[in-house]
């Protein structure tokens, strides 16, 4: 018979036996429906994160749910040594619905930038002409793309760097939203400017209008590839299937992920043209799991439910409202809201604690939601939210940012 845990003792066995890079908050979930989730003593929550918009689609959605089931029963697993009979129908419809030509599929977001990576600096050196070995990616600061220790080495988060060194070379950071300094940061060695469309870790920072359009053109004038990790933003997240939609900017390639995977397996994407594409040849990139079925049946669901839902423009309209209800809160605490479709950031006054604080008083009214760049307060809800239920969301949020007597101050703990 399997021993039922209380929530306390779930928390000391992870905190025991696994590693420590992570500080979650003190939940522990055992269930999830739609944009809810209950933890192991039955109490509900309204997920406002969605795995950093890994369920896009929400917990346990019925007709993702319904193709994982089936392919269970069919086949799971083949390796790349063989073909099977859903990886190309999978990337048919990706690559279509990216208006691109060609699909490399590996698992997590952090894979698909390390693939970028790769296939940037063999295009540069092979189609380019850059000198063996001094192609370099422009990227900017605050930027999160991963945690590989290639990835980190062209992070300006010195938690994400620290003591991880000897870092690789190749890359160039330069200030996100300067046109200027990507100027004159380009130059004849470089391969691609890689770029997220809206930076998420960072705390949602939105660009100015025009400089993904200025990327993109910089891009073209000096034969580099601009390459979008739309990991997060991508797949509907911002109120347009991709997020560099906004300004009608087309990167030479995508990187997707997260929402790919319908909150089910991981999978991850590099979309392209043939042209860059044709730089991959038998051995030089790979994956055990890359293509698996079990994924590219799944995704092939993600991707029918955008087409034909197209929860994008929900993602635009509740957004809106939201962002504007937020702003009309008023609140002492609050020095900032952003947004863009259903990715919000909210800045807490630093005197008023830590976004962390704020989060743990948000758990105790039932919402479930994540601090980032330790001011920031990320609201990410599924895209299949309901008005009713964000507009239950708005009253706890009100209620937890009205408590002026017992918000901490100074960094203290804060018990709201």
């Amino acid at each position: 018979m399997v021993q039922k845990r209380s929530s306390k003792q779930h928390i000391e066995l992870t905190e025991t036996f696994g590693a420590h890079n992570y500080a979650p908050l003190e939940v522990v979930l055992s269930r999830g429906e739609g944009a809810w989730v209950w933890d192991v003593e039955g109490k509900r929550y309204l997920d406002m994160l969605s795995a950093y918009s890994a369920l896009n689609f929400g917990h346990c959605h019925p007709r993702i749910q319904k193709t994982a089931h089936a392919q269970l029963d069919l086949l799971t697993l083949t390796s790349r040594a063989f073909y099977n009979d859903t990886l190309g129908v999978m990337c048919e419809k990706l690559a279509t619905l990216c208006g691109m030509e060609q699909v490399l599929l590996m698992n997590s977001g952090a894979e698909a930038v390390e693939t970028a990576i790769k296939m940037a600096r063999r295009w540069g050196y092979r189609e380019k002409g850059i000198p063996r070995d001094k192609a370099e990616i422009i990227c900017f600061s605050n930027n999160f793309h991963g945690r590989t220790t290639t990835i980190v080495g062209m992070s300006t988060s010195e938690s994400s760097r620290a003591d991880f060194g000897p870092f690789t070379p190749g890359f160039v950071v330069v200030p996100f939203n300067d046109k200027a300094a990507l100027d004159a940061a380009i130059t004849r060695n470089t391969c691609a400017v890689l770029i997220e469309p809206i930076q998420g870790e960072a705390g949602i920072i939105i660009p100015d209008s025009g400089f993904l359009s200025h990327v993109r053109a910089v891009c073209t004038g000096h034969n580099a590839l601009m390459i979008a990790d739309e990991i997060q933003t991508g797949l509907c997240r911002t109120g347009k299937i991709f997020a560099c939609n906004h300004e009608a900017v087309i990167p030479d390639a995508y990187l997707l992920g997260k929402s790919l995977g319908g909150g089910i397996t991981p999978i991850s994407a590099v979309v392209s043209s043939r042209s860059v594409m044709q730089v991959f040849t038998p051995g030089s990139h790979g994956s055990t799991f890359g293509g698996n079925p079990l994924a590219c049946a799944v995704a092939e669901t993600v991707l029918d439910l955008i087409i034909e839902e197209r929860p994008h423009e929900r993602a635009a309209k509740l957004g809106a409202w939201f962002v504007e209800e937020l702003r009309g809160l008023n609140s002492p605490y609050i020095s900032a809201v952003r947004g863009r479709g259903l990715l919000i950031g909210v800045d807490i006054l630093p005197e008023y604690g830590k976004a962390k604080d704020f989060c743990h008083a948000l758990l105790d009214v039932g919402l479930l939601c994540k601090d980032t760049r330790e001011q920031t307060i990320r609201f990410a809800p599924p895209l299949i939210i309901s008005e009713e239920d964000l507009r239950w969301a708005l009253e706890r949020i009100a209620l937890v940012f009205a408590r002026k007597d017992k918000v901490s101050r100074a960094g203290q703990p804060c018990n709201i």
